[in-house]
């Protein structure tokens, strides 16, 4: 059993949900009931966390109150209703809620006023985002505050800062072993510096992005030290079990994330007792049993809110729970705490948004996107299958991919990457494959590779990342330029760069780069040699500051300028396009198998996007086209053309169309 921790902490709040845990009631007596308890709680909060009543914020918290604090108490109750302090747990958690709202910021709250309520902020076609390490891409946070009138010339409107928060070196995992959530690492600057940066960039059009990473912590954080020393307390904030027993019961079910780091989900201490460590040997999982850890997180979170962030990655999110006799993996209760934090956000920072990290089956990634859980998503599936449609130049899966699971519920959107600072892992559903006759374990072996260069005829330059040849199970480690074979120089690597983007600029959602990759950057094999960063080959991707190849990027004549002014081309025609706001996506069949098309539609006209992932001209044909009218406007030339003779891509090429259906 988990020390300091009940038996059914093991098995999950569900048991104690049908063993008769408290539940809120539907009928009007209890309705009333509970929204007097709610309003006398909320007054209680209010007053000691000092909201004078009558006042703007009082009134502000108060509405929001009477609307989300009935979910939030739902969610809570669901997950922690069986114990018996769990109205002293609930007064705590409003208490929280209400003192953060008071110490917010002025200019937050009318933040908050304007974006409540409101999507189409993020669901704009002017949205565009990109990601970097501060201190392999600016230094520190004074740097990436210098680089703002470069963000602007790109166009970016969201800014992804990767984990910034203080983390033991060199065992950091990259600063996903948070030690403090509270202090910046100080050789990337201060917590006063990061609040001013958001400031800025707030002040430029940029929303900032930082990582929340609440599955884990660092072994050196506070609570984890608390826990190493015995303090009863701070042992129930992570698993903790003093032999085998239990570990070995879990692991029948769980599987193996870092086989390289360690075999299993549990490491031992120096004590002897066993904790959870599904990533790296020093990252401890957090455990949510406990609403003592639900409380402490919510109160991390907000504090981020308050520094001015905008959205939180939720890293993580499919592993946050656990339950023997389970995988651990995408569980029911996941969903209840995401869904409860989002609710603790609407209260405190409406403003906020959650975007979820889920590399998981394409059915469960689905799952976490809504407006009361997580506003957006990453694209695993379509960033996996953009690469798979480029090695096989097959477009099959893609398309495939883009009519089953694109569409998702309104209020949210996707986050489209052609690569981010991870691996790419072959995420498509072996039951998809299997509709076109693919076996997907085989296809797997083949696309690991192809893209590090095995297979006769690869373009690609890519590294292997956790190969196991146990299970056969590996995965992918490049840049988009290696790995589209800009090593050579070629015109076509070029090309597959922009055909790749132009996929995730034009499908539907908020296009995200790798800040770097917009001038070519190339795989750093000499990775090896930074200490601590030799065993893990996500860092070939993760370069230091180009600086050689930003010098070049208004050079049309040079790789780095044909793939910045091609993306830079991209974004323009976005931006000054309706039809790609929004995720709404309808398919488009180009009867051409090497060929992607799907439509965009907007007021009374349809963006027709069509890509060619072969390495020769491609045809789609008049008939196809004929539910067109016979011209269409080139987005990208500015001019008419007729497609109702058919119409010819070249070699890696893309075409945005708007069209009008036949009348």
């Amino acid at each position: 059993m988990v020390e300091s921790a009940s038996l059914d902490a093991t098995q999950g709040p569900s048991a104690a949900q049908e063993s008769g845990a408290p539940q809120e009631s539907g009928s009007p007596q209890s309705s009333a009931t509970s929204r007097t308890g709610n309003r006398r709680l909320f007054g209680t909060a209010a007053a000691q966390a000092g909201l004078e009543p009558g006042s703007g914020d009082w009134d502000a918290l108060e509405r929001r109150f009477d609307r989300h604090f009935p979910d939030l108490s739902r969610l809570f109750r669901s997950l922690y209703g069986s114990r018996p302090d769990i109205e002293e747990q609930l007064a705590a958690l409003a208490l929280e809620i209400a003192r953060s709202w008071q110490e917010r910021p002025a200019d937050l709250k009318v933040l908050d006023a304007g974006r409540e309520g409101n999507t189409e902020w993020f669901q704009s076609n002017r949205m565009l985002g990109g990601v970097c390490y501060v201190d392999r891409y600016a230094t520190d946070l004074e740097g990436v505050r210098a680089r703002i009138p470069y963000f602007k010339e790109l166009g970016l409107t969201y800014l992804h800062l990767m984990p910034l928060f203080l983390a033991p070196e060199p065992l950091s995992d990259g600063g996903y072993a948070v030690s403090s959530y509270r202090e910046v690492n100080p050789k990337l600057g201060t917590m006063d510096q990061l609040r001013a940066l958001a400031v800025e960039l707030r002040a430029n059009g940029i929303s900032l992005v930082v990582d929340f990473i609440f599955n884990h912590t660092s072994n050196e954080h506070e609570w984890a030290r608390r826990a190493a020393e015995g303090d009863p307390r701070y042992c129930d904030y992570y698993w903790i079990f003093p032999d085998r027993a239990t570990p070995d019961a879990f692991e029948q079910d769980v599987r193996e994330i870092f086989p390289e780091d360690h075999p299993g989900s549990f490491v031992q201490l120096p004590d002897g007792r066993w904790v959870w460590a599904t990533f790296h040997t020093f990252q401890w999982d957090l455990n949510y049993s406990n609403p003592e850890v639900f409380r402490a997180m919510a109160g991390e979170m907000l504090f981020l809110a308050n520094l001015g962030v905008d959205i939180l990655r939720m890293d993580a999110v499919a592993f946050i729970w656990k339950q023997l006799g389970t995988t651990c993996e995408s569980l029911p209760e996941a969903h209840t705490l995401l869904q409860a934090f989002n609710a603790v956000c609407r209260l405190a920072a409406p403003s906020l948004l959650f975007k979820s990290e889920a590399i998981v089956h394409p059915d469960e990634v689905a799952l976490y996107i809504d407006p009361a859980e997580c506003q957006l998503s990453y694209n695993p599936l379509q960033m996996a299958l953009t690469w798979e449609a480029l090695a096989t130049r097959n477009v099959a899966l893609l398309a495939h991919a883009l009519e089953r699971r694109h569409n998702i519920a309104p209020g949210t959107s996707w986050v489209n990457y052609v690569r981010s600072h991870d691996d790419i892992g072959w995420t498509f559903a072996d039951e998809d494959a299997a509709e076109f006759g693919i076996n997907g374990f085989d296809h797997r072996r083949f696309l690991n590779s192809f893209y590090v260069n095995r297979f006769p005829g690869s373009f690609a330059h890519g590294v292997p990342f956790q190969d196991n040849p146990r299970t056969g199970d590996c995965r992918i480690s490049g840049t988009t330029a290696s790995l589209s074979g800009l090593e050579d120089g070629s015109a076509e690597a070029i090309r597959r760069v922009l055909l790749t983007h132009s996929v995730a600029y034009s499908t539907g959602g908020i296009p995200l780069l790798y800040l770097g990759d917009e001038v070519g950057q190339l795989n750093d094999y000499d990775y090896t040699r930074e200490d601590g960063h030799e065993a893990d080959s996500r860092w070939v991707h993760r370069p230091q500051f180009p600086a050689e190849k930003y010098a070049k990027r208004l050079d049309p004549g040079s790789p780095e300028g044909a793939v910045f002014a091609g993306l830079r081309r991209l974004t323009e025609v976005r931006a000054a396009t309706p039809e790609l706001a929004g995720t709404r996506l309808v398919p488009f069949t180009t009867n051409n198998p090497a060929v992607l098309g799907y439509q965009r539609p907007g007021e009374g006209t349809v963006v027709l996007a069509l890509a060619n992932f072969s390495d020769g001209p491609q045809v789609v044909a008049a008939e196809t086209l004929s539910g067109f009218a016979a011209e269409a406007l080139d987005l990208f030339s500015g001019e008419p053309v007729r497609i109702d003779e058919g119409l010819v891509l070249r070699p890696q090429d893309y075409a945005w169309l708007r069209v009008v259906p036949a009348s």
